[in-house]
């Protein structure tokens, strides 16, 4: 074990927005280093999904984003050689990387044709409440409450 827990690193907000949730999705959305690009893909997205929607596409982004975001998620546990899935809060940072992973993710396997077509399209469906993003989220949460009868497991 460590002697020492690693120093937070704190990341800097995004120069157009001053935020520092949209600079840790640029930096899970960027492929290879190649960052410039992830920012011009999210801000192109960003103004698509302006456009269709007629909103800001900021705050349709964060609605999005809220829509994803999990509250409960399972976690394997052993106990006498039997694996239970045992139903968990989840952390607050974890829930921002979770929502954000699994937006992206998603985006990705959409059949547009450009990345911020693609993710225009992702956010639009998630700030409404349907999408495979928001599909995964209410998936995550059936297990959870599927198997509430195991979190007396918790550790």
């Amino acid at each position: 074990m460590r002697k020492a827990k690693p120093k937070k690193r704190y990341i800097l907000p995004d120069p157009k927005y001053s935020d520092t949730l949209v600079t840790k999705f640029v930096n899970n959305l960027m492929l290879k280093g190649k960052k410039s690009l992830a920012y011009s893909i999210f801000y192109n997205a960003i103004s698509i999904v302006e456009e269709k929607s007629g909103e800001s596409g900021l705050e349709t982004w964060k609605k999005a984003l809220n829509n994803i975001i999990p509250s409960v998620e399972v976690k394997s546990r052993r106990v006498g050689g039997a694996t239970f899935q045992v139903p968990l809060e989840v952390r607050p940072e974890r829930k921002n990387s979770l929502g954000i992973k699994w937006l992206i993710h998603y985006a990705r396997l959409r059949g547009e044709k450009t990345m911020k077509e693609r993710l225009a399209s992702e956010i639009i469906a998630a700030s409404k409440g349907e999408g495979s993003a928001v599909k995964k989220k209410d998936d995550v949460h059936r297990m959870a409450e599927a198997n509430k009868a195991f979190s007396h497991f918790r550790f």
